[in-house]
């Protein structure tokens, strides 16, 4: 086996933690369930990782087959990593069918077979080597049989967030917008059954309840760190003369939003008196727009 595979072998072991390394391998699924129940996880890492290495090269391990150990450590912990989302497209004129996995290299047919298979969407985490993002593109579209594709304005760290968006696997419109009735106390925390509560507060409360549901709804939010939105606008003013009034270039500035869990974050905001209910759209509309980044121009 190559010294470069091996290496790279050695490499990826020592990052798997101990306690996830037989799952990983598993995962995995290049060595055979009896070379499996011959590795040893209680001994130092090291020791272990040239055990494997043997192991690979007694199967005649290739770089390709090595690389998905890697891709499967990466699916392990992708909440580790900050994801792009990619979409691609076909030429209006293409039917749309299935793509055939042999006309891709192998090192990618398993991973591609998995998260490509029927879908318009990839996700990538950021590389190092910027140019290579470009190739994996072109690689992606002939794999898919695509004749195009655009990086989204959507980035998280929560790929599963991510795949909810993209794919609409949620229910971001609440139907019934003539409702009355107010949320149970459990859905937002709030005690509206407070006897010291005047009645028109009591009012203001349900309406504030009832239109963050239709808004978010009652289900779980995808999980997004952040939201950012950039700003141009021409200066304008009444009043002639004055240091930007000959200004030709648009005045620019930067909002950026950021929450372990943003849109709770946002669905909180207006049950707890932050905010007036409705919220912007510029905040509720992330998930159907399937963006979290913005750029705000004048009309």
């Amino acid at each position: 086996m190559d010294e470069t595979v091996a290496e790279f072998i050695r490499r990826t072991i020592l990052k798997i933690p101990m306690y996830e390394m037989m799952t990983i391998l598993k995962a995995w699924d290049f060595l055979s369930e009896n070379q499996l129940q011959t590795v040893n996880l209680r001994q130092r890492k090291e020791c272990l990782a040239q055990d494997l290495i043997l192991l690979c090269e007694e199967k005649r391990a290739s770089a390709s087959e090595v690389a998905l150990l890697d891709i499967v450590y990466t699916q392990v912990h992708r909440h580790q990593k900050l994801w792009d989302v990619f979409q691609m497209s076909k030429r209006t004129d293409e039917d749309v069918d299935l793509f055939d996995m042999e006309q891709f290299k192998s090192s990618f047919k398993k991973i591609l077979q998995r998260a490509l298979k029927n879908t318009p969407y990839a996700f990538m985490s950021s590389c190092s080597l910027k140019s290579t993002v470009p190739l994996l593109g072109q690689a992606l579209m002939v794999a898919s049989k695509h004749h195009q594709i655009v990086k989204m304005d959507l980035r998280s760290r929560h790929l599963d967030s991510l795949k909810a968006i993209v794919f609409k696997q949620y229910n971001q419109t609440f139907e019934n917008h003539s409702s009355t009735i107010p949320l149970q106390e459990r859905n937002l925390g709030l005690n509206i059954m407070d006897s010291r509560i005047i009645h028109e507060n009591t009012i203001e409360k349900e309406r504030v309840q009832r239109i963050t549901q239709e808004t978010f709804g009652d289900y779980p939010q995808p999980q997004l760190e952040f939201a950012q939105y950039k700003l141009e606008t021409k200066f304008k003013s009444d009043v002639h003369g004055g240091i930007l009034a000959e200004r030709e270039e648009p005045l620019r500035c930067l909002v950026k939003f950021s929450s372990p869990h943003l849109l709770e974050a946002l669905k909180s905001l207006a049950p707890a008196g932050v905010a007036d209910a409705p919220l912007s759209p510029l905040l509720t509309c992330i998930p159907s727009k399937g963006k979290n980044y913005f750029k705000i121009r004048d009309k």
